[in-house]
């Protein structure tokens, strides 16, 4: 874990477009596991990661709503894709495209979350940025986390209401260019 916070340095890092970020959490998204893309990327040891809670690679620019909406579905036993902007160790910052997973046991227990992350395409990181930046531009208008969260959330629902399209149709939207 964390003794200091980490400031962003504006620096962007990436990885290799055939390569997966891959991480694993308990059920309170402590991380157990970490391959060495994760390790790399995010400038974490590998004895500092595991662990730590996986918000250690969370980027300040990052909308609280996002993570509420998935945190809602991840209990709701279903998986979600998302863009997520992360904070590494050193102050770089990188974009992924995530697939988050519950992982269950024969008996249908929670073991935990698998998350899978590929490099997003530079198209796809400028729409995103438009969305979290309005997302943001709300959540920062307010004093206390709860009503930010609540804020982003509201105007989160309101750019799907907007736009026709439900979160999901959103994400395959900006992957994909509507073409699924």
């Amino acid at each position: 874990m964390r003794t200091t916070e980490v400031r962003p340095t504006g620096i962007e890092r990436t990885f290799g477009e055939n390569e997966l970020i891959v991480s694993k959490t308990d059920p309170r998204g402590v991380i157990t596991y970490a391959n060495d893309v994760f390790l790399r990327v995010s400038a974490l040891p590998e004895e500092q990661a595991i662990g730590s809670p996986h918000n250690v690679i969370r980027h300040p620019d990052m909308p609280r709503a996002v993570f509420k909406l998935l945190w809602d579905v991840l209990e709701d036993r279903r998986e979600i894709f998302a863009y997520v902007l992360n904070l590494a160790a050193d102050g770089a910052h990188y974009w992924v495209f995530a697939h988050v997973t519950p992982s269950f046991d024969r008996s249908g227990r929670l073991l935990g979350y698998h998350s899978n992350r590929r490099r997003p395409s530079p198209a796809a990181i400028t729409t995103i940025r438009d969305v979290y930046g309005r997302l943001l531009a709300e959540e920062r208008r307010q004093t206390r986390t709860p009503d930010a969260v609540a804020a982003g959330m509201a105007a989160l629902r309101g750019m799907l209401t907007e736009r026709g399209v439900t979160y999901d149709e959103l994400v395959w939207e900006i992957t994909d260019g509507g073409r699924r």
